[in-house]
């Protein structure tokens, strides 16, 4: 039996964009883990940030992402560094109590340990990146997800969820991975969640995304589909979940 509440909306083609007259992105730091050397791809353990991001505009504030679980299986293996959550958000120059949407660009330990402290509050979530996290093995903690009072708001694609703030499929990490998209008037800043691993993966997915516009000679390299949609809304900055760097045009 589920214990949380969903509603799911469904979204037909693209979400009209509105501008955002005030609305500010702060970095929220969560701590950081070390990632073991059989996941890197180099041979060498790395250290990486866990980072969300508190958008605090005129209708409300919204998290994006809030901290990694804990497990004795996954602190074995990751040996994370937390920073609670209440910290963390004073630390950003806000409260709990002042959180009013959360989101999480997908819903793996790292980016939605926090979720249980903020029951009642309305959690997007794409529906197939929701439906992921409680049917398959082994793909989140369990115990993060279908908490008491936990309140889905089910997404099946683009949604505006505050005045020129929306969230956007960005599937590859995970099938329902979603990043956040807030339209500012000196432009637009994406929260990439982990769309990329790193800020230089992304760029050179926009460079493959250039010379492909561009008709370059093959071969090339294939980026995701939907970098075509982050790039049209010509973003003046796109942050990471596990970089502090942040890519610029």
């Amino acid at each position: 039996m589920r214990v949380s509440a969903s509603r799911r909306i469904r979204n037909s083609g693209r979400v009209k964009l509105t501008d955002v007259r005030e609305a500010t992105v702060r970095r929220v730091d969560f701590g950081y883990f070390v990632r073991p050397a059989s996941e890197t791809g180099d041979g060498l353990p790395r250290v990486e940030p866990c980072l969300g991001y508190l958008v605090d505009h005129a209708d409300g504030m919204l998290l994006f992402d809030t901290g990694m679980g804990s497990n004795p299986d996954v602190d074995a293996h990751y040996r994370p560094r937390r920073q609670p959550l209440d910290d963390a958000l004073v630390a950003a120059g806000a409260r709990r109590d002042q959180i009013g949407l959360v989101a999480n660009c997908h819903l793996h330990f790292d980016h939605c340990g926090g979720n249980p402290l903020l029951t009642g509050r309305p959690v997007f979530t794409q529906r197939i990146e929701l439906d992921a996290a409680r049917y398959t093995q082994e793909y989140t903690l369990p115990e993060l997800i279908d908490t008491p009072g936990a309140r889905y708001e089910e997404l099946d694609g683009e949604a505006e969820v505050l005045p020129g703030v929306f969230l956007l499929p960005t599937a590859g990490h995970t099938a329902g991975h979603q990043s956040l998209v807030v339209r500012r008037r000196d432009g637009t800043v994406i929260v990439a969640g982990q769309s990329h691993d790193t800020a230089t993966a992304y760029s050179a997915d926009v460079l493959a995304w250039r010379a492909h516009r561009d008709g370059h000679s093959r071969p090339l390299p294939v980026p995701p589909a939907w970098i075509n949609r982050l790039q049209e809304l010509n973003p003046a900055r796109v942050v990471f979940a596990h970089d502090h760097s942040v890519w610029e045009p």
